[in-house]
């Protein structure tokens, strides 16, 4: 069973670490790394290159940590699915081929938590989207939606490993959202349709 964990893990990080943000604004002639935020992900993509290059990253960063998932359950069965999905972030946030340098992992995220624990991701995913709607940062509505999730699967599920999983999840989140939050102490992030500050 070991064996097949460590495969989970394997697949899930290689598979996280095809960045879509790179690839897609790497045709487009952008190197998003080192425009807008310099953060691969679909928030800085849809700064960058707009709404259709914006969706198109974040439908290939969703649909990359759904097949870890689905790959991992296959293997695995839900233990696997989990440990395939929270490597899968990692790939994304830190990918092998790409210099380390990714994403936050938020439409990798809302992919495993919808595929995983179907109602508890919808409710955390429409949180998001209520917050991001209302504040209209993006930041906000990702670490938001981490947080719900946490604590609806913390009061629903066995402490042991789903809990404990979604609090890696929500850790990993805040972790690379921490110059957001220093922005949003300082007043200085950005809101949807603004210009990233350079």
């Amino acid at each position: 069973m070991i064996i097949r964990f460590l495969l989970c893990a394997v697949i899930g990080y290689l598979l996280g670490s095809i960045s879509t943000g790179i690839l897609v604004a790497g045709k487009e002639g952008h190197d998003i790394r080192k425009e807008g935020s310099h953060n691969t992900g679909a928030s800085n993509a849809l700064r960058i290159l707009g709404l259709k290059g914006g969706a198109l990253v974040f439908l290939g960063d969703f649909c990359k940590a759904a097949l870890a998932v689905l790959i991992g359950l296959w293997i695995a069965g839900k233990n696997g699915g989990m440990v395939a999905a929270l490597f899968a972030v990692l790939g994304h946030n830190w990918p092998v081929f790409f210099g380390f340098q990714g994403g936050k992992g938020i439409a990798c995220s809302t992919a495993i938590l919808l595929i995983l624990f179907p109602w508890q991701g919808a409710v955390a995913a429409l949180c998001c989207l209520a917050v991001i709607y209302f504040t209209r940062y993006i930041s906000v509505g990702s670490m938001t939606m981490l947080a719900v999730f946490f604590l609806l699967i913390a009061l629903t599920q066995p402490f042991w490993p789903a809990a404990v999983w979604a609090l890696a999840l929500l850790c990993l989140g805040v972790y690379r959202h921490r110059s957001n939050i220093e922005r949003l102490k300082n007043g200085t992030e950005n809101k949807i349709g603004q210009k990233v500050k350079q």
